[in-house]
């Protein structure tokens, strides 16, 4: 990852990449990690919308999506991308792969308050705050709800 702007492709994630994504959910989400069964479910089930990004055969992102058929709404479980990766579009690509791999007229998402980069990105991709769910994130915090028509 020397580069100074990677190449990175976009490929399905399994139950192989478990290690990696626990260290991505770890560093980009310090508080919130997804735990490790809750990560090997979201690698195992079917139907779930699972893709990582990366870089010279590393994972360096993953998004993770499930769509509400009966609802017409997809929802983005997770995305995150490592710190030294961001800002090449790696979280943009997973976002659009996610969207349309779900293939929902509305997707949406939640995003904590604070997190000021994740809410440009998605505001810049075309989200609006829709709703606030009230101390949704340990310790408090509020969870912006998003959403996106496509």
């Amino acid at each position: 990852m020397s580069e100074i702007h990677p190449h990175f492709e976009l490929l399905p994630a399994g139950l192989g990449d478990l290690s990696q994504l626990r260290v991505i959910e770890k560093v980009c989400f310090p508080l919130d990690a997804w735990p490790l069964i809750e990560l090997i479910a979201v690698l195992m089930l079917p139907g779930l919308v699972k893709v990582k990004a990366e870089v010279d055969h590393r994972m360096v992102g993953f998004v993770g999506g499930d769509a509400h058929r009966s609802d017409g709404v997809g929802w983005i479980t997770t995305l995150g991308v490592l710190p030294q990766c961001r800002r090449f579009g790696i979280a943009s690509a997973l976002l659009d792969r996610c969207e349309r791999e779900m293939g929902m007229p509305v997707v949406k998402l939640t995003v904590r308050r604070s997190n000021a980069s994740a809410q440009n990105l998605y505001f810049e991709r075309g989200y609006q705050q829709i709703e606030i769910w009230k101390e949704y994130y340990d310790g408090g915090e509020d969870g912006l709800v998003l959403q996106k028509k496509l």
